[in-house]
């Protein structure tokens, strides 16, 4: 603490972040603003640099899945729904532009335009994708009585039953060590332990209802009828 007012108290001045970082003999200059809490810098450089790579990264993603949509491919979970009928729009607004209009949206960069607003709210949880397009919706803020959050709440995600939710073939494998794992325990459990045995039959068979599901929409299927 003696440190950290010391620093808040040095940085401010001119030519104190400097100072700062030579008296408390930090090797760089980004451990100083931390100290200091100093807006801007090399922290807010890589700030930056790591928010515009997300950015990035998901609009890959959401161009992949849509390109998936247009093969057939589609998502599965509470989610998929309200997904699929998303890219249906794009789909159609692509289909309805003129061929000789001087704005064909045709080429990727275009189509990434229309699909940027959702690529703004993907959050990447480890068996799912979370669009988080309406935080009242959220099952993990109602979970944790936080509804006015503006992000959501990875750790506490159950893909299985939020509406804003989507799996896709990706995510199988997740999934299928779940199932895998969860029917191991179940076959060490003794014939006492009643309570256990329910809880992890109910979650293995949750497991295999989403595997199921993603199998289903992962198997190529006509556009005119998505779902």
């Amino acid at each position: 603490m003696l440190r950290r007012t010391l620093a808040l108290e040095m940085a401010y001045r001119p030519g104190g972040v400097l100072a700062t970082k030579l008296h408390l003999k930090h090797i760089a200059t980004a451990t100083t603003e931390g100290y200091a809490a100093r807006p801007g810098g090399a922290q807010a450089e890589l700030l930056a640099e790591v928010n515009k790579h997300e950015a990035d990264r998901n609009l890959t993603l959401v161009l992949a899945e849509f390109r998936n949509y247009q093969q057939g491919i589609l998502p599965a979970g509470p989610g998929a729904r309200n997904l699929t009928d998303f890219f249906a729009s794009i789909d159609s607004t692509l289909d309805t532009a003129p061929a000789d209009g001087p704005k064909v949206q045709r080429n990727d960069r275009d189509i990434l335009n229309l699909l940027s607003k959702r690529a703004d709210v993907l959050h990447l949880g480890p068996a799912n994708y979370c669009w988080f397009t309406d935080p009242s919706r959220a099952l993990c803020l109602k979970l944790a009585g936080t509804p006015t959050a503006t992000r959501p709440m990875i750790g506490m995600c159950d893909s299985a039953r939020c509406p804003q939710a989507t799996h896709h073939g990706v995510h199988r494998p997740v999934w299928a060590e779940h199932a895998e794992r969860t029917k191991t325990f179940l076959g060490q459990l003794g014939t006492t332990r009643a309570t256990e045995h329910e809880r992890l039959t109910s979650d293995y068979n949750r497991a295999q209802r989403v595997i199921t599901e993603i199998d289903d929409a992962t198997t190529p299927h006509e556009n005119e009828d998505p779902i």
